[in-house]
């Protein structure tokens, strides 16, 4: 009794093992038998072991940016080969769908909405990341990197929904989906209203709307188009009936998420090509503006013209000049100045060139 208060084994008894710590990198690591979460938080090689050892059992890990040796760790447990770990190590990675022997690897890119008081030529509209999914016949490892596109709330949300989970590791994968298409249909909305301002900007009567500005929402939409588009493909090649794809409790689940998909991808590219007109207008009114302002100078310089001339040929000085000794010449020239500025200035106006 007292070996047992010290927290000593007893004769004959061995020592129990220490408990293992989930490393930071890891977001949560959970069990789930029949479509519901075991209790606790294990370390994610017992919860793996464990799901090798039940029926109807699988583990999702979360990773949140691991470094080198906590994804090789990964690896080792999971059975997952070099180029997956390296893969899941960068960022950057295109929407796609690999397949290693039983795992399948999902890369989508995830985006959020920045939000700014007005739009400059710095201004950071859209912010990317990418998600990655590794999906095995007992696992489900999700490795993030970036800002964008937390998947707290998409385990809350799933671990609600018991009869999605009983399909098993690939209802990770659809969650995770579900989730990355719901982001970009509600950055789209926020990039809609961006583009509502430009727009009036653009056309309105003061115009004052900046050209850099512009070059920089275009570039926050190409950047985010290139988040959305390439999902597509990826996408529609889980929707065939493969032994290794979804199953068919999932499909028709994955099917609604490529049908908001394509609702996105079409939202984004008509984004694309409104600005690519307001582009365009925005160059044409330039132009305009600048020939306005070549005009005017060219129409100001012509009335200045007429008095350089006059005052030229007064200024030569000559003896047998007309008018030269005359009482009211010099007020007569100062009047003909004026009225030849006066006529053309009118004349100008008439034509719209002042």
């Amino acid at each position: 009794m007292f070996d047992r208060l010290l927290g000593r084994p007893l004769p004959g008894q061995r020592a129990p093992e220490p408990r293992r710590a989930n490393p930071d990198a890891v977001v949560d690591c959970a069990v789930y038998v029949g479509g519901r979460r075991e209790p606790g938080r294990p370390h994610y090689a017992d919860a793996y072991a464990r799901s090798r050892r039940g029926r109807d059992t699988f583990v999702w890990l979360g990773l949140h940016e691991p470094d080198p040796a906590v994804m090789a760790a990964v690896g080792r447990t999971f059975g997952l080969d070099d180029l997956t770990v390296e893969q899941a190590l960068a960022d950057g990675h295109r929407p796609t769908v690999r397949r290693e022997g039983d795992v399948t690897l999902l890369v989508l890119r995830t985006a959020r909405y920045v939000e700014h008081a007005e739009l400059t030529d710095t201004s950071e509209v859209v912010d990317t990341g990418d998600v990655m999914v590794l999906v095995g016949d007992r696992f489900a490892v999700t490795v993030r990197h970036g800002a964008a596109g937390a998947l707290t709330c998409v385990r809350a949300d799933v671990e609600q929904r018991p009869a999605v989970l009983a399909q098993g590791p690939w209802a990770v994968a659809y969650a995770v989906c579900d989730r990355m298409v719901d982001l970009y249909l509600e950055v789209a909305g926020h990039v809609e209203r961006d583009l509502e301002r430009v727009e009036e900007a653009v056309f309105a009567r003061d115009r004052s709307a900046d050209i850099q500005h512009i070059y920089q929402l275009k570039r926050e939409v190409v950047e985010f188009k290139r988040a959305v588009q390439p999902l597509q493909a990826p996408l529609r090649s889980l929707l065939d009936q493969r032994p290794d794809n979804p199953p068919r409790g999932l499909h028709r689940w994955f099917v609604d998420v490529d049908a908001r998909l394509t609702r996105a991808v079409d939202r984004v590219a008509a984004y694309d090509d409104l600005l690519n007109s307001i582009v365009q207008s925005r160059l044409a009114q330039l132009a305009v503006e600048q020939n306005n302002d070549m005009r005017k100078i060219a129409a100001w310089a012509a009335i200045a013209a007429t008095q350089t001339g006059i005052a030229g040929i007064y200024g030569m000085n000559f003896t047998n000049m007309p008018e030269l000794h005359w009482r009211y010449g010099y007020p007569t020239v100062l009047g003909l100045m004026a009225l030849t500025a006066f006529a053309l200035h009118r004349l100008f106006r008439r034509s719209g060139w002042l």
